[in-house]
């Protein structure tokens, strides 16, 4: 069991870190909680991966689950795969199958375990083809060959269509069945390729060549119907893609079934997921279209009808409105208020001008008075003055809590115990460790503790002599 592809393992964040790691002592965690924890921390660290063992304890659940491990020589992982993603395969696994899985690293939480969540599952026959492919693809999309901006719009009408596909195969019997249901007019012309086999690759390069060169097709479909990864083969192949990037034509691609994903499907213009799918994305709608263009026809028709009753209406009221109201004398009597009102027009603008003059003046003197450059420069002064001020008050203040501190130095050491002691004076204890202070709480015989500056002596009583 190994990994086809590196796991770049992301280092944990700080909040990652923390949440790991709590700083608070008295912080308990549950065991649930440990686990859902360690389980975000691994799904947000590890990327997807491939991975390829043989298949062990494998277990069909009655929810449509599978569960297994998949293993080789030296180790094993437990693996799980749910029915949504397991009934699209294609074969069955089961023990001792060697297959290769595509898989994202998860935790199981009840066990404490962690375990891969399988998404996609391939016989390891097609491992050595899925990893061509993979590295193909990414090769080809980090050069820009998939890139949304270089896709064409296809014609709305296209007037000639070359299929590129072989002869005697479904996929164009598919095409031509919908073309003739959908969009007659359109010519339909076969460009007979092998679509399997080693030679297929070459033949279907050169008849894009060939197709994008002859100047008379609108849209070029390359299409075949579904088989295994290798049976596709030949739509994964890098002069094809190519080709297709260089084809000065639009190109629909139309490879497999619904599922299937072929290289040219991310180089095309357009990826379409069958034959038939691809002939209805390409080809207008003909009975939708002869509708809508007899609906509009119509429309036209009726609009126009319409617009010259109502006009003719409108025509025959403005004609009667305009005699009755004597345009002619209105039009003068207009023409001299226009004139009056562009003469007080113009001395307004005048006067405008003039009155917007003088305060933009006014405007500029106040501004120069208040000039923000002459009142920097006092406050600058003024804030140096302040910093100077407050550098001598805090020497000042330090110097002052200097003295005091030796000032309680100096009275802290006169009343200091162990520099009395330091003179020749020492401090008795007694047997229970309590400072005597009399010799009457001392009897004959009893054991003492001496304390002077360099260490302690024990001592015993042999009498005690109690002074008047």
């Amino acid at each position: 069991m190994h990994a086809t592809l590196p796991v770049p393992v992301r280092q944990p964040t700080r909040k990652m870190a923390v949440e790991a790691a709590p700083s608070d002592p008295r912080r308990i965690l549950t065991p649930s909680a440990l686990n859902r924890l360690v389980r975000e921390l691994i799904e947000g660290a590890l990327p997807m991966i491939w991975i390829e063992g043989e298949i062990s304890n494998f277990v069909r659940a009655a929810s449509g689950h599978w569960y297994f491990s998949l293993k080789d020589a030296a180790a094993e992982v437990r693996c799980a795969m749910f029915a949504r993603e397991n009934a699209r395969l294609r074969f069955r696994p089961g023990n001792g199958t060697k297959v290769l899985a595509r898989a994202r690293v998860s935790l199981y939480e009840a066990r404490g375990s962690y375990q891969l969540i399988v998404e996609q599952l391939e016989d390891a026959g097609e491992g050595a083809l899925r990893r061509a492919f993979e590295q193909l693809k990414a090769r080809l999309q980090a050069e820009g060959l998939f890139d949304a901006a270089r896709k064409r719009t296809l014609p709305a009408f296209p007037q000639r269509i070359g299929v590129i596909t072989s002869a005697s195969g479904a996929a164009i019997r598919d095409v031509l069945s919908v073309a003739r249901r959908r969009f007659a007019l359109t010519a339909i012309e076969v460009l007979p390729v092998l679509v399997q086999g080693t030679e297929a690759p070459a033949q279907i390069a050169t008849m894009l060549r060939r197709a994008g060169a002859a100047g008379r097709y609108d849209v070029l479909l390359l299409t075949r119907g579904g088989g295994s990864l290798e049976d596709l083969a030949a739509f994964n192949d890098e002069g094809v893609a190519r080709a297709i990037a260089a084809s000065p034509v639009p190109v629909v691609s139309a490879v497999g079934h619904e599922i299937d994903f072929s290289i040219s499907d991310f180089v095309a213009d357009l990826r379409a997921p069958t034959p038939s799918a691809a002939a209805e994305l390409i080809l207008p709608d003909g009975d939708a279209l002869a509708r809508t263009l007899a609906q509009a026809a119509a429309n036209v028709r009726n609009h126009w009808l319409r617009r010259g009753r109502n006009a003719t209406q409108a025509l025959d009221q403005l004609a009667a409105r305009l005699n009755a109201q004597r345009p002619r004398q209105r039009l003068a009597a207009g023409g001299e208020r226009m004139a009056a009102l562009h003469a007080r027009l113009l001395r307004a603008h005048a006067l405008t001008r003039e009155r917007a003059g003088a305060r933009l003046a006014q405007a500029r003197m106040r501004l120069l008075a208040q000039s923000p450059q002459a009142r920097i420069e006092p406050a600058l002064q003024h804030t140096a003055d302040l910093q100077r001020r407050l550098c001598a008050a805090w020497q000042l203040g330090n110097e002052r809590r200097q003295e005091r501190m030796e000032a309680l130095a100096r009275a802290l050491n006169a009343v200091s115990p162990l520099d009395v002691l330091k003179r020749g004076y020492a401090i008795l204890f007694d047997e229970t460790g309590t400072v005597l202070r009399s010799v009457r709480a001392v009897a004959p015989g009893a054991s003492l503790r001496a304390k002077l500056a360099d260490g302690e002596l024990a001592l015993k009583v042999n009498a005690a002599d109690t002074q008047p």
